[in-house]
């Protein structure tokens, strides 16, 4: 397996383990203990913009063979379409009111739906359908949502402005909001075991063990708790960012992914080349959030923008500079594809233009 090589700034590369995964294999520069740190101080329309710059370079995706080319606007905005129908359905309007109001506010504000395409993409990748990915494709967005709740609170990030509206908390207050956010936690759990059909429950069972692993103590709340108490230190390295960043960025990308690969009957390697390709967008992700941070406004990014600066943050323009955080980013997009090959590679499609998408994304 490739690893992202970081020589040139000075880090070697490494594997590790996951817990509990022996058989899954992390990108690089990472050794399994833990990171020590001082204590400083109705439906919404989708919002799918399928920005695709860089000269154009994914223009659709046409193949030298004369085929016709893969439209991943088209496709991603049906995609989206069928998730927002299906997050609606799933979290309807009910008593308590207020409760189920702040939850669809937020997960219905519109917003990409990268993570829940990722997942379907993935499953039909692999030879299952929409149908079967559509409960994880919605429980993964859930939890998105509620990250995004949770990180946009006074106690954590402290933000106004999210997906272009105001922040749930502004909306409904903190007390609900925490509410909220601990609903579609919980609610994600259930909608994923009730509502899948179709699988074998033995691959429903591996699905709900992925995505509480993804998202606990070793994975989403990990990196935001280690992000937290590294505000304000001056001696925070390559290693410890990335750190922060695979597992409270990454991991839930990778889980999309990998739920999607599993509840559509992938095998175990397939699965595990799957979920590196999401272990190198994932980081991808961040890496491209960092620099949009620093380069575009409030109004462009549909959040406030400089606020990592503004909290002292560590990102990677930071410790890398913006051209060398670019020439990174399009490494970990070359190196995401590589793992796509030797799948069909027209079903494989949708995951290559969500890679170009990521990597050359504007907001």
């Amino acid at each position: 397996m490739s690893c992202v090589n970081l020589s040139s700034w000075g880090q070697t590369c490494s594997m590790l383990n996951r817990s509990r995964s022996p058989s899954l294999h992390l990108l690089h520069s990472l050794r399994a203990r833990p990171v020590s740190f001082a204590s400083p101080k109705g439906r919404r329309p989708s919002s799918v913009t399928a920005i695709l710059t860089k000269q154009e370079t994914v223009k659709e995706q046409k193949e030298e063979s004369g085929k016709p080319s893969f439209n991943f606007k088209t496709y991603m905005v049906e995609k989206a379409e069928s998730v927002n129908r299906a997050l609606d359905a799933a979290v309807s309007l009910k008593d308590p009111i207020t409760i189920h109001e702040a939850m669809r506010y937020s997960l219905l504000a519109g917003g990409k739906r990268v993570r829940p395409v990722l997942c379907v993409a993935a499953c039909e990748l692999v030879g299952g359908s929409e149908s079967l990915a559509m409960p994880a494709a919605c429980a993964v967005e859930m939890i998105h949502t509620m990250s995004l709740i949770h990180d946009d609170l006074p106690c954590m990030d402290n933000d106004d402005l999210r997906r272009g509206k105001p922040t749930n908390h502004k909306v409904f207050g903190e007390d609900v909001a925490v509410l909220a956010g601990d609903a579609l936690l919980s609610f994600a759990f259930e909608h994923l075991a009730v509502s899948t059909v179709g699988v074998e429950p033995s691959r429903i069972v591996r699905a709900v063990e992925e995505l509480a692993r993804s998202i606990g103590s070793e994975g989403l709340v990990a990196g935001q708790v280690v992000d937290i108490h590294s505000e304000g230190l001056s001696d925070v390295g390559l290693e410890h960012l990335e750190y922060i960043h695979l597992h409270k960025t990454a991991a839930l990308l990778e889980c999309a992914v990998v739920l999607g690969s599993i509840l559509g009957g992938g095998s175990d390697s397939e699965i595990e080349k799957l979920r590196t390709f999401a272990r190198y967008i994932g980081l991808l992700f961040q890496v491209v959030d960092d620099i949009l941070d620093v380069t575009k406004s409030s109004q462009e990014l549909g959040k406030t923008a400089g606020k990592d600066l503004v909290a002292d943050k560590v990102t990677y323009p930071k410790l890398m500079g913006i051209e060398k955080s670019k020439e990174f980013a399009e490494k970990l997009n070359r190196d995401a594809q590589e793992q796509l090959v030797g799948f069909d590679q027209e079903k494989a499609a949708p995951l290559i233009a969500l890679a170009n998408y990521i990597a050359y994304r504007q907001n």
